[in-house]
């Protein structure tokens, strides 16, 4: 079991349950998956530059990507309906977890200018959304080989019904909020 499940089992839930009042632990909310997507605009001219950063998405989530397509033709940005744009992971349980806690104490530290994330970005049904601007800052990525630096958005989807619920549960899992 990892070690950020095992806090979310013995303190942050009952510390929920007892916090909003649930009638059981079930009540408690829970992260139920973390999704990690990353757009390539740069995929329509050169499918090789999607391959590597579907790589550095395997390396940091330690699962294999899949592969986005557009939805719709845009001629503007010569965009074709079906062109592979974009890659993403969703992650569920242990891997989850792993990342998770990665993201709380190794990758978000390392940010420069780092005052902490925005307890603005949740969605109104208890979902939290975080932008990096670049892969950079995880430590699997080896600076040497990285050629382009590219954005990612990563999604933590919970079972919370309301986003101070939300809030609550990301704080107590260590996520650093601006005071």
């Amino acid at each position: 079991m990892n070690r950020l499940q095992e806090k979310y089992n013995k303190t942050v839930r009952p510390s929920l349950v007892e916090k909003f009042g649930y009638t059981s632990v079930m009540e408690a909310p829970k992260v139920n998956k973390i999704v990690v997507n990353m757009g390539v605009g740069d995929a329509v001219t050169n499918t090789k530059i999607l391959d590597e950063a579907a790589e550095e998405m395997m390396q940091l989530t330690g699962q294999k990507p899949v592969i986005t397509r557009a939805r719709k033709s845009i001629a503007n940005f010569k965009l074709r309906e079906g062109m592979p744009i974009g890659c993403k992971v969703t992650l569920r349980g242990e891997r989850m977890y792993q990342f998770l806690d990665k993201l709380v104490s190794i990758v978000l530290p390392r940010v420069r200018d780092f005052q902490g994330v925005s307890n603005k970005a949740f969605d109104g049904r208890g979902n939290f959304t975080l932008g990096v601007k670049e892969q950079l800052i995880f430590p699997e990525i080896n600076y040497d080989k990285v050629n382009k630096v590219r954005g990612m958005d990563i999604v933590v989807v919970t079972t919370a019904k309301t986003d101070l619920e939300a809030l609550e549960l990301l704080t107590q899992l260590g996520m650093p909020f601006k005071k």
